[in-house]
């Protein structure tokens, strides 16, 4: 059982499994799956007297099962990570172990989240969420992320 775990799982076995959580989801609760608006809860914690109406008028408890499916996602990288890795995962490059490295992990990570809210949700969110429910603007963006991707790997690269 353990060496089923360790080792990673074939795309027909994990693409379904992905692609079953959608509608699962949608169907048995009633939400729409996502982490991207976890963001947006957060800073609405953080800055309850915000001067944004996006943030001021977020009622973020009705979705704190957002915050816990997202503290959920990254308790479950750490357990994979950590007791259920064959080999030690290193989690930075040895050039992010330092205070500037951490700066901009940092500001980085706040770029990402702010970009994610801006475009209404990240990539996997419009991918995976999006495309299932016929959402024409996550085609787009989908399209939108492999075209960069494509070019940022055979042009720039």
């Amino acid at each position: 059982m353990m060496e089923f775990l360790l080792a990673p799982w074939p795309w027909y076995v994990a693409g379904p499994l992905i692609g079953l959580v959608v509608p699962l989801l949608l169907l048995l609760v009633g939400k729409s799956f996502g982490v991207s608006s976890s963001f947006r809860h957060l800073c609405s914690i953080c800055l309850p007297g915000s001067k944004l109406d996006y943030l001021r008028n977020n009622d973020w408890r009705a979705e704190s099962w957002n915050l816990i499916f997202a503290a959920g996602v990254i308790i479950g990288a750490g357990v994979a990570v950590f007791f259920l890795s064959s080999a030690p995962v290193d989690l930075l490059p040895e050039s992010y172990n330092n205070r500037m490295g951490a700066i901009l992990l940092l500001v980085g990570g706040l770029l990402v989240g702010f970009g994610t809210r801006y475009a209404d949700g990240c990539t996997s969110g419009h991918s995976i969420t999006g495309m299932s429910i016929l959402n024409w603007p996550s085609l787009v963006a989908t399209i939108s992320f492999f075209a960069g991707g494509l070019f940022v790997v055979h042009i720039i690269l």
